[in-house]
C-alpha cells in the first residue's frame, strides 16, 4: 500500500486507530503513579510531535507512558514527594542527550556493548517484580474484578485477532469497568463535578539532585528499548532511520519529549511497540498518521470528563492488569537474555545476574551524605560496573 496518497479521512481513521492501541497503557502509567491521566495524554502528544519535529518528520514512532519508571516513580514519590519526583525525570533527558552524543562521536554499537543482555535482562526482570506485591494488593479489594480484568486480557491475548489483540490491557480495563458498573458500586462523584474542558492537572517540578541521580540509572532499559523499536520500525517501514535521520536524532528527539514531561509532570515517554505492532498490522506507515494520534491524544487531554472517568476505575480492576503487566514485564527481561543467547553456563554471567537482582529484590541502599540510591536503580548501576570491571571468561582461561 503507498501510504503515502492515503485520503485525509484515511489518515484521521487510522490515527485514531492506533490512539486507540496506545490509549490503555498510556493512561495506566499516570493511575499507578499518582499523575493525573489527562496530564499523561497531552505528554504523549506533545512529545510525540516533539520528536517528529527533531527527526525531520520521516519517523512513524509514537511516544507514550513508559512502564520502567512505574516502581521508581512510586519509590521516588515516597523519598522525596511528587514534586521532586518530577523534577528528577531530567535525569532520564540528561541520559538520552548522552546517549545521542555517544552515538554522534562513536555509533550505536559503543552502547550495546556498555549495556549487554546480562545487564539488561535482569534489570527488565527487576522492573516487572518490583512492584508485584502492589499488584497483588490492589487486586485484593476485589477478587471478582481482578480476576474478571485479568482472564479477559488473558482471552484477548490469545484469541483475539487484528488490532484487538494489541489492546488486551485495555480490553481487561473495560470489561473490568463495565462488571464493576453492573454489580458494584463506582462512584461517579469526580465525572460529575468535573468540567467538560479544562487544563489537565500540571504538577510543577521541585529540582534537587538526589532524584535526579535516582532516576539516571532507571533510563537504561529505556534507552535499549528505543534502540531495538528503531530497528523493528526499519523492518516494518522498508526505510532505515538508523542511517537517516539516525539514532543521535531519535535519541535527542526521545530525550527532549522527555524534558517536557518533566516540566508539566507527566510520565516520560519511550517508543511504544504497541503501535509499531498496529504499523504491521495495517501496513500504513505514514508518519503523518502518527501526528494525528498525537494531536488526538491532546485533544482528548483537555476534556476533564475524560480524566474523571479513567479516575473512577476501581484500583481492583487495575489491579488484576498488574498481575499480568508486570509479570509480563518480568518474562520480557528472561526473553531478551534467551534471544540474545546469554550463556548462563558463564560464571561472569551469572554473578552479574545474581548480584543485579538480590541487590534490587534485597533492599540494598547507596548512602553518601544526604544522598541515597536504591531498588532499580542501584541494580541498574550494580550491573553495569560488573559488566565492565570483571574480565571476560575467555581472556581468564587465556592467562
Amino acid at each position: 500500500m503507498d501510504t503515502n496518497n492515503l485520503s485525509p479521512l484515511r489518515k484521521g481513521i487510522v490515527g485514531v486507530q492506533f490512539l486507540f492501541v496506545a490509549f490503555g497503557a498510556t493512561v495506566l502509567v499516570p493511575l499507578l503513579v499518582g499523575l493525573d491521566p489527562a496530564t499523561a495524554l497531552f505528554v504523549a502528544g506533545i512529545g510525540t510531535l516533539i520528536f517528529h519535529l527533531v527527526t525531520k518528520g520521516i519517523v512513524p514512532i509514537y511516544l507514550g507512558s513508559s512502564f520502567a519508571f512505574i516502581a521508581p516513580m512510586v519509590k521516588a514519590t515516597e523519598l522525596y514527594g511528587m514534586p521532586g519526583t518530577i523534577g528528577g525525570l531530567i535525569g532520564v533527558a540528561l541520559v538520552y542527550f548522552i546517549m545521542s552524543a555517544i552515538v554522534k562521536w562513536r555509533g550505536v554499537g559503543f552502547i550495546q556493548r556498555l549495556f549487554p543482555p546480562v545487564v539488561i535482562g535482569p534489570v527488565i526482570i527487576l522492573i516487572g517484580l518490583s512492584l508485584s506485591g502492589t499488584g497483588v494488593n490492589m487486586a485484593k479489594e476485589n477478587w471478582v474484578l481482578a480476576l474478571v480484568a485479568l482472564l479477559t486480557a488473558i482471552v484477548v491475548s490469545i484469541y483475539a485477532k487484528g488490532l484487538l489483540k494489541l489492546i488486551p490491557i485495555f480490553c481487561g480495563i473495560i470489561v473490568g469497568y463495565v462488571v464493576a458498573l453492573i454489580f458494584f458500586d463506582v462512584d461517579f462523584s469526580g465525572v460529575r463535578e468535573a468540567a467538560w474542558f479544562g487544563f489537565p492537572q500540571f504538577v510543577f517540578p521541585t529540582f534537587s539532585w538526589e532524584p535526579i541521580l535516582f532516576m539516571i540509572p532507571v533510563a537504561i532499559a529505556p534507552v535499549i528499548e528505543h534502540i531495538g523499536d528503531v530497528y523493528v520500525v526499519n523492518t516494518v517501514a522498508g526505510k532505515d532511520f538508523v542511517k537517516n535521520p539516525g539514532f543521535h536524532r531519535t535519541f535527542l528527539g526521545d530525550g527532549l519529549a522527555c524534558l517536557f514531561a518533566s516540566f508539566v509532570g507527566g510520565p516520560p515517554v519511550t517508543t511504544y511497540s504497541e503501535v509499531t505492532g498496529a504499523m504491521a498490522l495495517t501496513k500504513v506507515t505514514n508518519p503523518q498518521v502518527i501526528r494525528i494520534a498525537a494531536v488526538t491524544a491532546i485533544l482528548f487531554s483537555v476534556i476533564g470528563k475524560v480524566s474523571a472517568l479513567l479516575k473512577s476505575i476501581p484500583g481492583s480492576v487495575l489491579g488484576g492488569i498488574m498481575l499480568l503487566l508486570f509479570g509480563t514485564i518480568a518474562s520480557a527481561g528472561i526473553s531478551n537474555m534467551i534471544h540474545n543467547r546469554t550463556d548462563l553456563n558463564d560464571t561472569r554471567n551469572i554473578i552479574i545476574v545474581s548480584i543485579t537482582l538480590t541487590v534490587g529484590i534485597g533492599g540494598a541502599v547507596f548512602t553518601w551524605g544526604n544522598f541515597s540510591l536504591s531498588g532499580i536503580g542501584l541494580a541498574a548501576l550494580t550491573g553495569v560496573l560488573l559488566n565492565l570491571v570483571l574480565p571476560q571468561t575467555k581472556e581468564i582461561e587465556k592467562g
